[in-house]
Order: C-alpha cells, then sequence, then structure tokens
C-alpha cells in the first residue's frame, strides 16, 4: 500500500491466487479478540462497520451469524474478495464489497466502527501511514470506535515476505493521539497454523469529537 516502488496490489493479488485460506500466517477460524471487543464495547448489529484489509477472513462471516446488518470489507485484492464473497453465498449478498488500498479508498458515507487487523503494519513510511490516518480522519465518525491490531514489538519483523512496522502500545497511542482517544491496549499470541506464534498489540480507540453513536 506504498507510495515507492512495491506495488503492494500486484503482490496480493499474488499471495491470495496461489494460496488457501489456511495457508496464510493470519487465518483464524474464531477471530476471538476481535469479536469480544465489539461486544465488549456493546456495538449494536445495525452500526456501520469496515473491516479493512479483510480480504478472505472470516471475521465477516462471524459478523453476519451475530446478525450484523450493515458490513463493508476492504480489500486491496479483487482475488480476496472474490474467494469470501463465494464462499458466502447469497449470505454475502448484504455485505458491501471494496477493492482498494487502505490509504487512498472512499466510501459513501462514514463508518461507526473501523477494524483492522494487520493493515496498519505494512505501512512502513511516514507518507503512507500519513494518507491512512487522512482517510481514518475521514471515514470514522466523530465518537466512533476504531479496533487496531498490529504487530508487537515482540512480534515478526517481516510478514508474506515484506516488512513490517512493530509498535508499542506508546507509540501507536503517540500516532493516534491527534484523531482518537485510547480507550485500551493489550498484547496477545496468534498461533499460525503453521505453529509459529505472532505476537499482536490490539489497542481500542474512540474516534474524538463527538459522543459515542453506539454505546
Amino acid at each position: 500500500m506504498g507510495t515507492n516502488d512495491f506495488d503492494a496490489k500486484q503482490h496480493w493479488e499474488a499471495i491470495y491466487a496461489k494460496k488457501g485460506l489456511q495457508d496464510t500466517s493470519w487465518f483464524q477460524a474464531m477471530p476471538k479478540v476481535s469479536l469480544e471487543l465489539l461486544a465488549e464495547h456493546r456495538v449494536p448489529p445495525t452500526a456501520r462497520m469496515i473491516d479493512v484489509g479483510g480480504g478472505d477472513s472470516l471475521l465477516v462471516d462471524h459478523l453476519l451469524e451475530r446478525g450484523y446488518t450493515d458490513v463493508t470489507v476492504l480489500d486491496i485484492s479483487g482475488i480476496a474478495l472474490a474467494k469470501a464473497r463465494e464462499r458466502l453465498g447469497e449470505a454475502g449478498a448484504s455485505v458491501h464489497w471494496i477493492e482498494g488500498d487502505a490509504t487512498r479508498f472512499d466510501a459513501p458515507a462514514p463508518f461507526e466502527v473501523w477494524h483492522d487487523r494487520a493493515v496498519f503494519h505494512f505501512l512502513t513510511t511516514d507518507a503512507d501511514v500519513d494518507l491512512y490516518l487522512e482517510r481514518l480522519s475521514q471515514l470514522l465518525t466523530p465518537g466512533g470506535l476504531l479496533i487496531l491490531g498490529t504487530f508487537s514489538e515482540d512480534g515478526p519483523e517481516k510478514c508474506s515476505g515484506i516488512p513490517v512496522h512493530r509498535y508499542s502500545e506508546a507509540e501507536m497511542v503517540e500516532r493516534l493521539q491527534h484523531l482518537c482517544v485510547r480507550i485500551k491496549c493489550f498484547k496477545v499470541d496468534h498461533v499460525t497454523p503453521f505453529d509459529t506464534v505472532q505476537n499482536f498489540l490490539f489497542c481500542a480507540f474512540r474516534r474524538a469529537g463527538g459522543a459515542s453513536p453506539i454505546a
């Protein structure tokens, strides 16, 4: 998702073209942390939410099963989105699918919940981070909930063959402080399908500038 010579779209299309759902390190049969955070903050089923970089992950399946009715999935890979749509079949008809870069996409209306597990840490330049945060400022409702998961300082230095930026809680809060108020941050281990362990930092933030529209 960068502004340098690296072609992010080509990279991720190639990944999803050759790998099945359970052949990726980020696969989760049950996205437990994300679902627990949504429940903890009493996100109603009518909340307008986006899963940034959702690809063909199973979070959207679990959201639909729990009765969420206004879900958008954004991914740079059209192949990943096509796989998710095929898997969901008729159930996916209510989902809004956006093929685009997280640093420069648009949506018809802002969201009340912005969920990102493992996109933000792929933004390794200040320019790309600034573009992402500009999208966030435009497309997350004041008072809205931000759930952000990245590799922690104890996490891998690379993923899918490309470098990532590992975050401490202090750096994450500093990056977001002009837009969001920290609710809480915590670390959690993700066990990959290959039995390796990746340490994540998850943070929940409230978008500054208004009362919460969801709780």
